[in-house]
């Protein structure tokens, strides 16, 4: 082996570990978040079950179990107060509704 394969051997590996380096961070992120957003569903089903004693109930849904990923136990005690002060009610939302 000559020196000029041994340079061009040690440059690709050090290339690609750069690139892997480059990769990986972008990959534990999206990793960490699909895992909290798990966690979140989960904790939002919890609050559901304690919650079905009182009438109370909280949608799960991607934009709420992410909200509860992201933000851990505040996120899910916004949505809790964020339900209490608007008691959202489906069928008080008419101005959805298209008329033909």
């Amino acid at each position: 082996m000559d020196f000029n394969s041994v340079i061009t051997i040690l440059t690709c590996i050090i290339v690609l570990f750069i690139l892997g380096k480059i990769f990986i961070w972008p990959l534990k992120s999206i990793l960490k978040l699909v895992f909290n957003s798990v966690l979140g569903g989960v904790c939002i089903f919890i609050i559901n079950l304690i919650g079905a004693n009182f009438g109370f109930h909280i949608g799960l849904n991607i934009l709420t179990s992410v909200l509860v990923g992201l933000l851990g136990l505040p996120g899910a005690l916004l949505l809790i107060i964020l339900k209490i002060i608007l008691r959202v009610n489906c069928s008080n939302l008419n101005f959805f509704m298209v008329y033909y």
